[in-house]
């Protein structure tokens, strides 16, 4: 009787807790109304689900991207939501323009509360296919681009003890899959900065969110370059990132990210795979690169790995017959 009434009480404790915590959460999430979020690389997929939900949530946004076309787009798309939005464009390879886009964000709303890192560049292609080149400009863009952001930001929320900021990296910064080395390494660079930033940065009243998410449904490859076997390299990358079941859709990951950045957590992995593949790099890595080696011999073609010639995903699709 006594262990059946422990047992009980055990459990509505745990039940109280749930719905204590559930409560603070929500209460969170509503503390975004009428903050200004700066998003970076928020014109389309992840970027636009993200700036969705912000909306949503009642932010004031900012989104930049290099393409006016697809800011226009974006912009009448959040504006049909009800929000208020200011559009600029911005290559995050380039500090200047970092540095503009934030200074026009200040100049129409004031301080910024929310930073999201998601402007990313993804080349894709065997390793005798790639140039030092390649990982000099997938770094500028993967983890020298948020760290400007960041630095950009970070003082000003010092100043006012709070502020929130969201950098979204890869599962690909984890595992070094075949293929993608130069995207790994910068994303793996910015899981580094992220976690590393986020325990400094919480003594001054600031969140650091690092996203790391496994494939993705945000329609990346035809934004990507590819290289080596190019025609071969956009089929299995596209394949995966459109399969429903190697990836998620980047609504529903942006609700997570959003309520993960709401509350204020340290990291959020999206998707089944990428929690997966965390663990086994954890637990068994040399199982994990035998792996990846057989993968490696599966998707390399011989003589056409060594093409250096870079062919965007979009080129690719366009001159592809039917």
């Amino acid at each position: 009787m006594r262990k059946s009434n422990w047992t009980a009480r055990l459990a509505g404790m745990a039940a109280f807790a749930l719905a204590a915590v559930t409560v603070a959460g929500r209460r969170r999430r509503a503390d975004l109304r009428g903050q200004v979020a700066l998003i970076l690389g928020g014109s389309r997929g992840l970027g636009l689900a993200l700036a969705r939900e912000l909306a949503d949530a009642g932010c004031r946004l900012v989104i930049a991207a290099r393409n006016d076309g697809d800011l226009a787009d974006a912009r009448r798309d959040l504006e049909a939501r009800g929000a208020e939005v200011l559009t600029r464009m911005c290559d995050v390879g380039h500090p200047s323009d970092i540095d503009a886009v934030v200074a026009a964000a200040r100049a129409r709303f004031g301080a910024i509360d929310i930073l999201v890192n998601v402007a990313g560049l993804i080349q894709v292609g065997p390793a005798e296919s790639l140039t030092l080149d390649n990982f000099r400009d997938a770094l500028g863009v993967n983890f020298w681009g948020p760290l400007r952001a960041i630095d950009a930001v970070v003082a000003e929320m010092r100043e006012r003890r709070r502020g929130r900021i969201v950098n979204i990296t890869s599962i690909g910064g984890v595992l070094a899959v075949p293929h993608l080395l130069p995207y790994a390494c910068a994303k793996a660079a910015a899981i580094a900065l992220s976690d590393g930033l986020g325990a400094e940065l919480r003594k001054d009243g600031i969140a650091v969110t690092t996203v790391v998410p496994g494939l993705m449904a945000t329609g990346s490859f035809p934004a990507a370059f590819f290289k080596g076997d190019a025609a071969r390299e956009l089929a299995w990358f596209r394949a995966l990132s459109t399969s429903r079941i190697s990836a998620m859709s980047a609504p529903r990951a942006a609700k997570r990210i959003v309520a993960a950045a709401a509350r204020g957590d340290s990291q959020v992995v999206l998707t089944l795979s990428a929690k997966v593949g965390r663990l086994a790099a954890a637990l068994a890595p040399g199982l994990v690169r035998r792996l990846f080696a057989f993968a490696n011999r599966l998707l390399s073609s011989g003589e056409s790995d060594r093409n250096k010639r870079e062919h965007r995903g979009r080129e690719l699709l366009a001159a592809a017959p039917g």
